[in-house]
């Protein structure tokens, strides 16, 4: 044994130290392997969680989009298609009411002073003016017809006038005179300053009305005088079953067609396609559809894409829904929403592509950073094992103390960022811990992904903001409630003029949209019509079917027919086309102000509660009749209240006895009855608001799911 350095070779110091190296090594080997294996295993974890998150943020990103294009763009196109249906149906009441008048003044001819009509005079530009046109070969002198309808001016310059649509209103007789209302006197004369003829009788409005014998709308033309693109609804007039003449009104689709121009993006746009299939309006180079106003244009319902020719047959049907269509080599999302008068339909039209690109950069970003940190990873763990080979050769002129402590270190902070990582698979994202900052490669690792998990949050929390653009959808329901409200009798003292009663009405909305509705207005200076209804089901569908029934009911009304003949005609207009099976449940009454006679059918509608002068209220249980809508070819019945002097009728549906508190109870009709006896004395104006209180006191928190509407009328 030789001795060097104060260790013996060959000798016990030689052999311990070949026992502590031998252990040492196999120590370092078995800890390197197991390192090895961990930071394979945890870039395995990596990479597994990283498509996993990858799938999961590309499946839900997908849908959340898919979801929200479909709420957004399928009401949205319902409202549009509304609005729009709403001009139409407002210049049809207008053309009805024309009609009504026309035909009433040729029934008493005989008892009507005849009258007169100027002809166009240029100085009249600007002003709302009636003037009298004909065709060539015409004698207006001779005409039978205008010394009648001259009667009519005031009423068509106040159509005229009152009208957010009504651009020109007139009449057209067989005899080739025409009466016209409009701030154009100018126009109707040649360049020499002879009066142009106007061939009435030869014009598409005159004879559609004339051949249909029913209401008309002609298609999309250019206005005689202006070259405006307009469409015209007309109606033919008759006296004593003979056609004598034409009432008919333009509507001038100038603020439609920039509408539709102004609604394209690099994403989408809105279209309007006619009861042929004709496209009539759409954006300018919008890539899809050609515009051209003509009998001769493309019917897309014939078009050869199968896939466009059926979406577009089904929305002149009904509305759509959202759809997936191929046409011109891309994928479109398209819905659409007819428009019940005119037979046309409302599309909206976005790209796919565009829609899905938000996800696509998310996931590319997404990718990215997930790289980025891969990468990070792998660097790290390279840095490490230089590291390591490093730390074990000073450990084995150091320690054994030492090697083991370092090796310690090492291992204990990788097995904890295992566990971590693997907790992520479970949704506990990594976080940083101080047992991590050990001021090497390991704080470096433990670093890159506390910064994925960070962005990974960040992403997360994208997505969310994503998600509350379905709140956006809430801001058109509430749109849609205001719409709903504001076609509601609203502004009181409803008629100052009238000291013979008083009426009030009020509809406090649930937080959807609803049906509810009442109405009340003056058929002649001696009868007021009273409506109370609910419609059945939730939203906007409900909403739109609110606004068709209280419409009927108040044209059919102004027409005169009893309380019973007006349900009966508006059941059979619903039933004629009521795809979604939807119903109302109406009570209307006309009361007969000089008398207090109220004359009343019911149709499926709660009880009306009748208050005698100085007495208490109590109900009157009428005899209901089947829910209009319900069923076709349905008769009511009538029967008549008298209304006493000081006496109150209260009206009212199913909101207030449904209404429910936190215990499940209902609030019930004997409730109500108690509440109003004990503000009997009040007036309309001060009984609903207290019966709403105590509605309110009832339910307390509980959440409201059904509209409460509730009409009162006193005699003075």
């Amino acid at each position: 044994m030789k001795k060097i350095f104060g260790l013996t070779l060959g000798g016990l110091h030689q052999k311990i130290l070949s026992l502590v190296i031998g252990i040492l090594a196999v120590f370092l080997a078995v800890f390197m392997c197991v390192s090895l294996y961990q930071g394979r295993t945890l870039t395995d974890i990596v990479e597994r969680t990283r498509r996993e998150q990858q799938e999961a943020i590309g499946e839900i990103s997908g849908d959340t989009m898919h979801s929200v294009v479909e709420s957004s763009l399928v009401k949205t196109n319902a409202m549009q298609s509304y609005i729009a249906d709403t001009m139409f149906a407002s210049v049809k009441k207008d053309v009805v009411t024309l009609k009504t008048l026309a035909e009433g003044l040729f029934r008493e001819k005989e008892n009507v002073v005849p009258g007169k009509v100027e002809l166009p005079d240029p100085a009249n530009d600007g002003k709302v003016t009636a003037q009298l046109l004909y065709a060539e070969g015409a004698d207006p002198g001779k005409s039978v017809y205008l010394p009648i309808a001259a009667h009519m001016t005031d009423a068509m310059e106040a159509l005229y006038t009152s009208s957010a649509y009504d651009t020109n209103v007139y009449i057209g007789f067989e005899d080739g005179t025409h009466i016209g209302v409009d701030k154009m006197s100018s126009n109707k004369f040649d360049e020499n300053g002879k009066l142009i003829s106007f061939p009435v009788c030869e014009r598409p409005w005159y004879r559609g009305a004339a051949d249909s014998g029913e209401i008309y709308f002609s298609g999309v033309m250019k206005d005689t005088y202006t070259d405006d693109i307009c469409v015209t609804c007309s109606a033919p007039v008759y006296d004593g079953g003979k056609l004598i003449g034409v009432v008919g009104i333009d509507i001038y689709l100038d603020t439609m067609a920039a509408y539709v121009e102004d609604s394209y993006s690099e994403s989408g746009f809105i279209a309007i396609i006619n009861d042929r299939g004709q496209v009539i309006f759409a954006p300018e180079n919008n890539g899809l559809f050609n515009v051209k106003i003509s009998d001769d244009a493309e019917d897309l319902r014939t078009d050869s894409n199968k896939e466009l020719a059926g979406f577009i047959s089904d929305a002149l049907v009904s509305a759509t829904g959202l759809r997936t269509v191929n046409t011109g080599g891309s994928d479109y999302y398209m819905t659409g929403t007819p428009m019940s008068v005119i037979n046309w339909t409302v599309i909206s039209v976005v790209s796919m592509e565009a829609a899905e690109t938000p996800t696509v950069r998310m996931l590319t970003e997404y990718d990215r950073i997930n790289k980025e940190a891969s990468a990070a990873f792998e660097e790290g763990s390279s840095a490490a094992m230089q590291a390591m080979t490093i730390i074990v050769i000073s450990v084995l002129i150091v320690c054994i103390v030492g090697v083991l402590n370092f090796a310690g270190k090492i291992v204990m902070p990788i097995e904890s960022i295992t566990a971590d990582i693997m907790a992520a698979r479970t949704g506990k994202l990594f976080e940083m811990k101080d047992s991590y900052r050990t001021k090497d490669e390991i704080e470096v690792l433990a670093e890159a992904f506390d910064d994925l998990s960070k962005k990974t949050q960040k992403y997360i929390n994208d997505i969310t903001e994503i998600t509350k653009e379905k709140e956006r959808i809430g801001t058109e329901l509430e749109l849609a409630r205001k719409i709903q409200a504001d076609m509601l009798p609203n502004i009181y003292p409803a008629f100052p003029d009238r000291k013979e009663f008083d009426i009030y009405a009020t509809m406090t909305p649930a937080k959807e949209v609803g049906g509810d509705f009442y109405d009340f207005f003056l058929i002649d200076s001696d009868h007021l019509g009273m409506v109370m209804a609910d419609v059945s089901g939730k939203g906007v569908p409900a909403a739109l079917f609110m606004m068709m029934s209280k419409i009927l009911i108040n044209n059919y009304a102004m027409q005169g027919g009893s309380p019973a003949k007006v349900l009966e005609q508006t059941n059979a207009a619903i039933c004629k086309k009521n795809d979604e099976e939807m119903f109302v449940t109406v009570w209307f009454g006309v009361l007969e102000i000089s008398t207090g006679k109220i004359t009343a059918s019911n149709a499926g509608h709660e009880f009306p509660v009748i208050r005698t002068a100085g007495g208490d209220f109590e109900f009157l249980r009428d005899k209901h009749g089947f829910v209009v809508g319900g069923m076709d070819g349905m008769t009511f019945s009538e029967y008549e209240i008298q209304l006493e002097k000081g006496g109150m009728l209260f009206l009212y549906t199913d909101g207030l006895p449904e209404a429910t508190n936190s215990t499940e109870e209902l609030f019930g009709e004997d409730r109500m009855l108690e509440t109003l006896n004990a503000n009997k004395d009040k007036g309309p104006h001060d009984l609903l608001p207290a019966v709403q209180e105590a509605v309110d006191g009832f339910v307390g928190e509980a959440e409201k799911f059904d509209d409460l509407t509730m009409l009162a009328i006193t005699l003075m």
